[in-house]
């Protein structure tokens, strides 16, 4: 019975990840279902898949290094650092940026190239050309955005990071990339300038969320949360490491 002593509280927070994180993921996987009703179904689906695998490539390295700071925050938090956890948010951000940028600058100089990689038709060659400048932006924001979410991971944020997901993917940003994809010209374009909308909201929310924290408070609920879940003596040797 001590062994799963106190599980609800993990499972409460490994399910919220887990919503938070799906959410996302689905709103990617929904946009390429949704071009597929457009005037020009396969023209579409080519540029955009060929243009969400380097999305892809480019928020799995991003995702590591959410999954780094996500763990680095959160010890600190139980160990009682609360100016550490924030000036490892700070110097994960700044890395990022730099690191997006970098990446956006290779999308914009290789947009022919990156596109040649894939294909040979040179119909779905220029639609992914015009598709690129909206890649790099989205490069850009990966740069923030899943650094954010894995600082909401470390300080137990879970839970209103899936609602701020909700909220800016589906109820914003799906409806309005249906509205320029599909009654204006922009096509595949449209849908991705709604996929951009919805990041943006999104970033600017967590950004709103994280530079509000008191991270002394959140120290303090971690230690709170230890308490609760180990005895004094486990308790002394976690804070003292």
């Amino acid at each position: 019975m001590r062994a799963v002593h106190g599980m609800w509280s993990y499972f409460k927070l490994t399910f919220a990840s887990a919503v938070m994180l799906c959410l996302e993921i689905w709103y990617v996987q929904g946009l390429v279902l949704i071009s597929g009703f457009l005037s020009n179904p396969t023209i579409a689906l080519d540029s955009l898949s060929i243009c969400l695998n380097y999305w892809t490539w480019d928020i799995e390295f991003m995702l590591g290094l959410s999954a780094a700071v996500s763990v680095r925050v959160s010890n600190e938090l139980g160990a009682g650092h609360p100016m550490v956890a924030k000036f490892s948010v700070i110097v994960v951000n700044m890395a990022t940026i730099l690191i997006s940028v970098v990446f956006s600058a290779i999308v914009l100089v290789f947009r022919v190239g990156l596109s040649e990689l894939f294909t040979s038709d040179e119909e779905v060659i220029e639609a992914v050309s015009n598709l690129t400048p909206l890649l790099a932006i989205s490069v850009f924001l990966n740069g923030v955005q899943p650094i954010l979410s894995g600082v909401a991971i470390g300080s137990g944020w879970q839970g209103l990071v899936a609602y701020v997901n909700l909220a800016t993917y589906y109820i914003i940003g799906l409806p309005i990339g249906c509205v320029l994809g599909f009654k204006t010209s922009l096509g595949a374009a449209g849908i991705w300038w709604g996929m951009i909308i919805g990041v943006i909201l999104q970033t600017a929310t967590l950004i709103f969320i994280t530079a509000r924290t008191n991270w002394n408070a959140e120290a303090a609920k971690a230690i709170d949360r230890l308490k609760k879940l180990a005895n004094g003596s486990t308790l002394e040797r976690l804070v003292s490491a």
